[in-house]
């Protein structure tokens, strides 16, 4: 039995066969545009424009010409505006392009499926003239395919060209290469549990405004007798200060030496360089990095970085205890290093004057990123540990260009990378559900990672004396002790913090957690020496400095202890208001942030 062909509609027909035309002569446009746009970048060729190539020529004979590195800055600035546009352009036409060749298969496929074959009537068509009408469709459809994907191809390399490291990135760095009056040595002088390996003794200059060569970094010494990141040097949590105070009264002024009100809110902590402190402060269309001077607590500037370019456009959702501005800064006494929750990365020389900037994209992270910044050498390091997409990377301090990417296969971290030199090596210490793991600083290479934590991590890590101690709230307290095979040496899921982070020195390692426990434990074994309830929740992580341990609750009273296997209170100092942020020390002094203001404490 004959099977009945339906007649399609004749107007359905008519629409597909427009359809399919119309959008054949759209894709050849788009064809078109991003190959004359191809041609336009390789004839002009932005990225080695005559004006830059002689500003490059003038910056290697003058690297410290500041004025120079500014107008190169500017024509950057333009330059990449444009390469911005001209990504959005060819990026768009690749897809708009896609989706007309797309269209018009379907409509082309549905018509053929939907109009009946009418068989060849005999003699009606010469079977030559049949054949060649035929050659000439495959013609047609192969010359549409080549220009489809050579199209394709030139967008996929403009892509990559428009994606290459900036202008003044490149001529900075080639400029500090070529500046041959600087020498680097190395310092050997590698003790054990030192944040830092392979310190170089520096010849610098300490003028504001001024950059430092590529390659060079303060020593080892100069790290440990600033607090140059989050829980000081290398983030341990020990500080290397003496003669700091341990009673004061923030309400009578009882060895307040000054207070500073910080004009944005920021739960980041102070980091300091010298004679100067540094904090940051955002709002959801605003964000600012603050230099206060030790000496008075004046303001000395303040950095506006809220239209950086690339910046994602609002401003993400955020927990209120995160806020937008949680990551503490870091500085290598050249720059100072800054990072937002919105992903926006930025340097500033020692005078507020922005010396890089870059988005490093939204972060997927439902509390807010808080993961603070940290150096090793000359690299700015920073954890990136969002949903779907956990890294860490290191940029070039002097340039911002990426010097080495490592994929992790994580969960999201709200906890800060520690660098520490643990006997025979530096180790880049990081953790984030499942792992505890570490990475060669300088290279991003993974030395090692021990599945042992879980849940939501905000706590960083903690290392003394050949072992590395992480914690986390519904996980467990784990002692890593390292070697050719690191592994678990001792757990304990008593008590556990999901904030304050965990510090160690000698052979304890101190923990406190959230709801107000502080307890000191056997590094080498686990055993309990002692365990104290303070009633108070704690944020702000504990610190240990000039031999003693020093924890400070939400609401801004500071608990003194001996750092020591047996209890013993110093004594309680209250700040006057409210703080989660982790103090800072210098000699005979300390800088805690409270909710409002900024302290300097000491006689």
């Amino acid at each position: 039995m004959l099977k009945t062909i339906k007649i399609p509609d004749l107007l359905l027909v008519r629409f597909l066969r427009l359809t399919a035309a119309v959008t054949g002569i759209f894709s050849l446009v788009i064809c078109i545009l991003i190959i004359a746009t191809y041609i336009q970048l390789k004839r002009t060729d932005p990225l080695n424009t005559p004006a830059l190539a002689h500003l490059h020529e003038q910056l290697a004979r003058d690297p410290g010409n500041t004025g120079l590195q500014q107008e190169i800055r500017q024509i950057d600035l333009l330059v990449r505006k444009a390469f911005f546009t001209s990504q959005w352009q060819i990026r768009t036409g690749g897809y708009l392009l896609a989706a007309g060749i797309l269209l018009m298969i379907i409509c082309m496929k549905a018509l053929e499926l939907i109009t009946p074959k009418i068989p060849s009537l005999p003699g009606s068509e010469p079977t030559d003239y049949i054949e060649q009408r035929n050659t000439r469709k495959r013609w047609v459809v192969i010359a549409g395919i080549v220009l489809v994907s050579f199209t394709l191809v030139l967008a996929w390399l403009t892509h990559r060209m428009l994606n290459t490291a900036s202008p003044e990135a490149a001529l900075l760095e080639k400029a500090a290469a070529g500046a041959d009056s600087i020498r680097q040595v190395r310092d050997n002088q590698n003790a054990p549990g030192s944040v830092l390996s392979d310190s170089s003794v520096l010849a610098k200059n300490e003028a504001p405004g001024n950059a430092n060569p590529a390659g060079t970094f303060p020593t080892e010494q100069e790290i440990l007798s600033n607090f140059t990141s989050f829980r000081g040097p290398g983030g341990n949590g020990v500080a290397f200060q003496k003669n700091i105070p341990v009673s004061w009264d923030g309400s009578s002024g009882k060895n307040i030496r000054w207070k500073t009100e910080i004009p944005l809110p920021g739960f980041n902590s102070p980091i300091i360089w010298k004679d100067k402190i540094f904090v940051s402060g955002a709002k959801e269309n605003q964000r600012v990095v603050y230099c206060i001077n030790a000496s008075d607590g004046k303001i000395t500037w303040t950095a506006d970085l809220s239209r950086i370019p690339g910046s994602p456009g609002p401003a993400p959702k955020v927990n209120a205890e995160t806020g937008q501005a949680a990551p503490t800064l870091t500085t290598d006494g050249f720059r100072i290093y800054a990072i937002f929750a919105n992903g926006d990365l930025a340097a500033l020389d020692m005078a507020g004057k922005i010396t890089w900037s870059k988005s490093l994209g939204l972060p997927k992270n439902h509390y807010g990123y808080s993961s603070s910044l940290n150096m090793y050498q000359d690299l700015l390091i920073v954890q990136y540990d969002q949903a779907g997409s956990g890294k860490v990377m290191a940029f070039k301090g002097v340039s911002g260009k990426k010097a080495w990417e490592t994929s992790r296969d994580v969960k999201i971290s709200w906890a800060s990378p520690v660098i520490v030199n643990t006997g025979s090596r530096s180790e880049l210490l990081l953790a984030s559900e499942p792992y505890v793991a570490s990475y060669d600083p300088a290279t991003g290479k993974e030395l090692w990672k021990v599945d042992c934590i879980s849940g939501e991590v905000g706590p960083s890590l903690a290392f003394g004396n050949g072992m590395v101690f992480s914690i986390n709230e519904y996980s467990k307290l784990a002692a890593i002790k390292l070697g050719q095979s690191p592994s678990v040496a001792w757990e304990d899921n008593e008590y556990l913090s999901d904030v304050p982070s965990p510090v160690a020195i000698r052979d304890m390692v101190f923990v406190v957690t959230s709801y107000g426990v502080v307890v000191c434990y056997d590094a080498a074994t686990g055993k309990k020496n002692w365990v104290k309830e303070l009633d108070r929740s704690v944020y702000s992580s504990p610190m240990i400095a000039d031999g003693k341990l020093f924890v400070m609750d939400k609401q801004g009273l500071m608990h003194i202890f001996r750092a020591d296997k047996t209890m013993s209170i110093i004594g309680e100092s209250p700040l006057g208001e409210g703080s989660v942020c982790t103090p800072a020390f210098a000699d005979g002094r300390i800088f805690i942030r409270g909710n409002k203001n900024l302290f300097c404490i000491g006689k």
